[in-house]
């Protein structure tokens, strides 16, 4: 979680890496390349398409080695709506730090964003979020935790009884690596948040490139069984030296959704489905 500074806005902002412009730009892309399946769900009668961002921050930061000023993820994706001339119907935001969440939501509010604030970190959020979810609706979904031990699994179990949904997820590739030894070792661990049983389905003895390849796949399936599926196409988020830092991939019962997340994915080809 980065510190907060003074904004462009008037508002405190949140300092990031550079790499979060790539996972805005990533999110705002699906965002717009679905905008056709979401006009469906807009038109009068039908039960709406609502944005939920469970790790929103104050929806604005500033890049920490260049000054720029970027959109955070509950920001962007509602500018994306709003410009793709299909905004949704509802955004819904938690945050486990009541001041950054209250920053997004006067931020959605100043553009007129439909904006509905739950409190509580993610685990908590996401029952008081189902309940104000209509099932028959169309649901989007950003996971960006600011790391493993955040993600809880039941998060992915409460979002997948929803019929129409489809989620992006930050899977931290830094946490699985430079906090292997400890999560191994501890008895109650980041892993057993993310990814609960992995100890009965990983073989311990093996690599440690190995154990976490496993341990991944191992979520991968979980998520499976929940009957939705993580596509093929993960998209590599590194830093400004080249490092590792996490996966971005889509998680959705519908293989449209997956076909419109390897366009957004593929930042060489500016292409659409459309």
């Amino acid at each position: 979680m980065g510190e907060l500074v003074e904004g462009d806005d008037g508002l405190p902002v949140e300092e990031v890496g550079a790499w979060a412009k790539d996972k805005h730009q990533s999110l705002s892309r699906y965002v717009d390349i679905s905008r056709g399946v979401r006009s469906k769900w807009l038109d009068p009668g039908k039960a709406g398409a609502t944005y939920i961002d469970l790790f929103c921050g104050p929806g604005r930061a500033k890049v920490r080695r260049t000054g720029e000023f970027i959109d955070g993820s509950c920001v962007a994706a509602w500018n994306a709506s709003l410009n793709g001339g299909t905004p949704f119907s509802e955004v819904i935001i938690a945050d486990a730090d009541d001041e950054r969440r209250d920053l997004a939501a006067q931020r959605l509010r100043r553009l007129k964003a439909p904006v509905i604030e739950v409190g509580g970190d993610a685990a908590n959020s996401i029952h008081a979020v189902m309940s104000r979810l209509k099932p028959q609706g169309l649901h989007f979904a950003f996971l960006d935790p600011y790391n493993l031990a955040s993600f809880d699994f039941c998060v992915m179990q409460e979002l997948a009884k929803l019929k129409y949904i489809d989620i992006l997820v930050h899977v931290s590739k830094m946490d699985l690596q430079r906090n292997l030894g400890i999560n191994v070792k501890a008895q109650q661990s980041a892993f057993d948040m993310f990814a609960p049983g992995w100890r009965s389905a990983v073989d311990l003895r093996q690599s440690q490139p190995a154990i976490r390849r496993d341990v991944f796949s191992f979520w991968k399936q979980k998520v499976a069984n929940l009957g939705i599926g993580a596509s093929t196409d993960m998209e590599l988020i590194t830093g400004s030296r080249g490092q590792h830092l996490y996966w971005l991939t889509l998680v959705a019962r519908h293989q449209l959704a997956h076909a419109f997340w390897k366009v957004a994915s593929n930042k060489s080809k500016q292409g659409s489905l459309f």
